[in-house]
Formats: structure tokens, C-alpha cells, sequence
């Protein structure tokens, strides 16, 4: 028995101090004080708050995008995971035109089965509509998967109105949620060309061709169908702008309780003046090239307060990693092909606690990156809880701790971070997942006892 002794433990029912004892892959016991027997392990985590293991419920390991692999692996992205204290993930698998639902999710496990350090689910996307993918829906729910997405843009992803409107109603009768990428494809695609022949080629491009008004026009009209299927679930991805606020708070307005806010660390820190700045090989301004991409100053600044007012359920990170050298670098002349993503998996919690330090208690860091994942994507109280009977999935997480973010420190597989030089105030001391020790002080300890979740 592992014995967790003298934290402040985040519990359901607020905060107390005590032990919290693991038994195999659950938490056994929680109480002022657990004495420890022969043979019992004993962690101190005096001056510690201790969390259930945050949950990414955004994130594209060893994922083909259409223009390369991503740089992570489930094996190094979920090491990188377990490192920063998110004891797990819940993984885009992507049924690809032409492609099979249930042999989108075999392949997937295929790719991340025995590899992982942090436990790992799987949404499924869905690229196209059709009578199969329709009857295939049962055999995924049998298969744990209980969310889904769809997405507004990318040529070879995206459904029209119609079909999206048919997969909520799908999902409907048996609670499936629908996550969809709202930004309006068919604007950005020639925006695109507009910025382009304007004479804008380097990275400043990227968001003069994603405007703000691309994504809030694409969430109204996601609220609307979800509104027409009945009030279907639906789980606004990424949001990014004010804009894209005002439609969700529209469409609560008017009635809809069935919508899921996620946003994402990089459009609570950075804005688009990240595309303006170079370094000494002039490709620094190419690794913000993620869509959609840091916004304005007054777009941040409104989700920050939208966090703190509690209008948005999640925080995830959509890690989509690809280096800087030999694969962002491709499009230095043309932002068009510049590979869309970054990495954030590591650093979520460390940047979040940091950042909102003197706004956001433990309880509510718990809420947004632990319990409420869990809770929208069908893991409550197994996961994101810290509970007897749950999931030995724990965070002992030090706030005295200061370290600086540098790429050349970190365990996610990618050249760069969006936030080198960031200086974080606070550490995942301990990472267990299963009941396995899997990362001491930021660093893995070589264990991989991540398993799939079905959901």
C-alpha cells in the first residue's frame, strides 16, 4: 500500500488535510490519518495540494493531419502528460474518408496499446457521413467510446450542415456528445488566397486569414443544429475569441443547457502579436501557426474573465505537436503550409495554476482541468475524483516550487514550446497513475502503466 501522508487534499466536498492510501489501481482509503504497516510506502506531501490526475481531453498523438505526423507519439506525449501531473488523456482517433469506424479505433489502439505512461481514451472524428458510420455509432459506445467529432473546416474533414445536423441527431439517443472545430471553412479557405496575394507570406498571415468572425459564425450555426436535434450535447472546442463567446451565451439564452465550453492555455496567455516575433533563424513567429490561432489582447482578456465567471467547463490543450526544423519550417515562405499545431500536454497545469496564481484556488484548478472532464466525457467518479473507490490517478502538486519552461528541458518529442522562458510557480512532485509512480519532480521514472479507458 502506498500511503499519501500530510497534503491538502482536494476532495468533491471542498479541501482538508489528511492521507490518502493506494491499493493496487484505487484509492482505498482517505482519512486525517492513515498509519502506515509493514510493507506500506509512505510519500510525504506536507505543504502539497493533492489532486485526482489531471485529465487532457484534447489530443493528436501520432496522428497523420493531412501534411505530416505529428512530432509526439502516445509514448513520448503521454510520458510529457504524466510529467506535468495529467494522469490522462482523451485522444482524437480520426475515421478518415473511406475509412471505417472500428477501424479507426483498432488502429489507434494499435498505435497506443502498452505504450503509454498516462491513462488514455479516444474520441472519434468523423470525416464523412454515411449509412455505415451511422449503424457503426453502436459498435463504438460498445467499444468505450461515448464522444465524437466533427469539424467546420479542413477540406478533407469537414461535414456540411446537413450532415452535422444528422450525426447530432444520431448521438442523441444514447447521450453521445459531438465536439466540433468551429471555424467556417469555406471563408478561411479564401481568406487564405486573399492574404496570400496580398503579399502577406510569413507566419502574420495565419490569423489575418482565421478572423474572429470565421469562428463565432461557426459556433452560432453548431448551437443552432444542436438546438434543432433537440438540444443535443455539443462540446465547443478550442474557443478562442469573444466573439465565439457571445454566440454561446446567445444560445443559453435562448434556452440551450446541453453546450460545453473547452478553451485551451494558449488563448488565456498569448495574442497574435506572437506571429511578429523572429529569432536569430527568422522561424520563431511559425510555431504559434496552430488553428485557430492566439487572438487579440481583448480576446484574452475575455476569456479570463469568462473562466473566472465560470462560463467555460474545461481546459484542455489540443496538443498537436510538430517541430520547428524540417516540419513548421516548410512553409517560412507561405504560411499555408506552415503544419497547424502546438504542444502544451507537459505544461498545462504548471501554466494555468501560474498564470491565474492569485484568481484560481485548487478547488477551481481541480474543477476545470480534473473533475469536469471527467464529468463531460463520461469518467465521473472513476476519474477526476478523489474518493475511496476511485482510480489511484493522484497529483501531489508542490506551489513553492519555481522553474523556468525550456524546450531543451521538457519531455514533449518537439524542438520548441510556445512558452520558453515562462517561469511557472508550482510542480507536480508526484504522478501516480494506476497506483504506479510514473513521475517524480518532473521527471518520468520509466514506468508505463497508462491503460485504455472505455467510457
Amino acid at each position: 500500500m502506498i500511503i499519501i501522508k500530510g497534503g491538502t487534499l482536494v476532495c468533491p466536498d471542498g479541501l482538508r488535510v489528511g492521507d490518502v492510501a493506494l491499493e493496487g489501481d484505487k484509492i482505498v482509503r482517505i482519512a486525517a490519518s492513515i498509519e502506515a504497516g509493514d510493507g506500506d510506502e509512505v510519500a510525504d506531501a506536507t505543504g502539497c495540494w493533492v489532486f485526482p490526475g489531471f485529465i487532457d481531453a484534447h489530443t493528436h498523438m501520432q496522428c497523420w493531419t493531412g501534411i505530416d505526423w505529428t512530432a509526439d507519439s502516445f509514448e513520448t506525449g503521454t510520458r510529457a502528460a504524466a510529467c506535468g501531473g495529467t494522469t490522462t488523456i482523451v485522444d482524437y482517433a480520426t475515421a478518415d474518408r473511406g475509412v471505417t469506424l472500428p477501424d479507426a479505433l483498432a488502429e489507434w489502439h494499435k498505435r497506443a496499446d502498452g505504450t503509454c505512461t498516462s491513462n488514455y481514451a479516444f474520441h472519434m472524428a468523423i470525416a464523412e457521413w454515411n449509412e455505415r458510420n451511422r449503424e457503426d455509432l453502436a459498435a463504438m459506445r460498445a467499444g468505450g467510446v461515448s464522444s465524437f467529432k466533427t469539424y467546420f473546416a479542413y477540406d478533407h474533414l469537414r461535414l456540411d450542415d446537413a450532415e452535422t445536423l444528422e450525426v447530432l441527431e444520431a448521438l442523441k439517443p444514447f447521450g453521445g456528445t459531438l465536439c466540433v472545430h468551429c471555424e467556417n471553412g469555406t471563408l478561411v479557405d479564401a481568406l487564405q488566397k486573399r492574404v496570400y496575394e496580398a503579399g502577406i507570406h510569413g507566419p502574420e498571415g495565419h490569423p489575418l486569414s482565421r478572423p474572429a468572425e470565421c469562428e463565432a459564425e461557426a459556433v452560432s450555426r453548431l448551437l443552432y443544429l444542436a438546438h434543432l436535434a433537440g438540444d443535443a450535447h455539443v462540446n465547443v472546442v478550442h474557443l478562442s475569441t469573444k466573439l465565439g463567446l457571445e454566440a454561446i451565451r446567445a444560445a443559453k439564452a435562448r434556452g440551450q443547457k446541453n453546450i460545453f465550453v473547452e478553451t485551451c492555455p494558449q488563448y488565456l496567455l498569448l495574442d497574435d502579436t506572437c506571429f511578429t516575433r523572429r529569432g536569430e533563424d527568422g522561424l520563431e513567429g511559425l510555431e504559434f501557426v496552430m488553428s485557430p490561432p492566439p487572438r487579440k489582447p481583448s480576446d484574452r482578456a475575455a476569456l479570463r474573465q469568462a473562466l473566472l465567471d465560470g462560463e467555460i467547463d474545461t481546459i484542455a490543450t489540443d496538443h498537436c505537436s510538430f517541430n520547428l526544423h524540417g516540419q513548421k519550417d516548410r512553409g517560412v515562405d507561405d504560411f499555408r503550409a506552415v503544419p497547424n499545431g502546438g504542444a502544451g500536454v507537459e505544461h498545462r497545469p504548471a501554466l494555468i495554476a501560474t498564470t491565474f496564481e492569485d484568481q484560481l484556488g485548487p478547488t477551481e484548478l481541480c474543477r476545470l482541468m480534473s473533475e469536469n472532464p471527467a464529468r463531460v466525457f463520461g469518467m465521473w467518479p472513476r476519474k477526476g475524483c478523489l474518493a475511496e473507490g476511485s482510480d489511484a490517478d493522484v497529483c501531489v502538486w508542490d506551489p513553492s516550487v519555481e522553474w523556468t519552461i525550456l524546450a531543451k528541458a521538457q519531455h514533449q518529442n518537439v524542438d520548441h514550446t510556445p512558452y520558453e522562458g515562462f517561469v511557472c510557480h508550482g510542480r507536480a512532485r508526484l504522478t501516480y497513475v494506476n497506483g504506479v509512480l510514473a513521475a517524480r519532480d518532473g521527471e518520468p521514472t520509466g514506468a508505463t502503466p497508462g491503460t485504455y479507458v472505455p467510457r
